[in-house]
């Protein structure tokens, strides 16, 4: 899917580090890797950073499902993290699962490897 100049990346993703990986119609995966401004007093992946990611995959994913002419904006995103991120990359896959006129339901997976580490869905409006 050939994306427009400018709308694959905002300045927030890229100053945490958001890399797009794929984009289809309905599907966005992007990866996160873990450096040093990204930990939180753990030593682990801040949730902040990881429902970033997942905000961010999210709204590409309805961007490639009603067209980049169009922006969309978080209504409401749930999110359950299951797994701590000590190191590596992670990698969030996120799809479309219901693109009506103006509402949009969608859901993602964050990974490492084959580990699920976070589980979200979100509700974002077209404008």
């Amino acid at each position: 899917m050939a994306v427009p100049e400018g709308f694959a990346q905002s300045a927030f993703s890229e100053l945490l580090g958001c890399r797009l990986q794929r984009l289809e119609e309905g599907v966005a995966e992007v990866s996160l890797a873990l450096a040093p401004h990204l930990r939180n007093r753990g030593n682990m992946l801040h949730g902040g950073a990881i429902f970033s990611l997942v905000d961010t995959a999210m709204g590409l994913a309805c961007s490639s499902a009603h067209g980049f002419d169009r922006h969309s904006v978080t209504v409401e995103c749930k999110i359950n993290y299951l797994r701590p991120v000590s190191d590596g990359e992670v990698l969030c896959i996120a799809r479309v699962l219901q693109a009506g006129r103006r509402i949009l339901v969608v859901e993602a997976d964050v990974l490492q490897g084959d580990k699920l580490m976070a589980k979200a869905q979100g509700t974002f409006a077209a404008l």
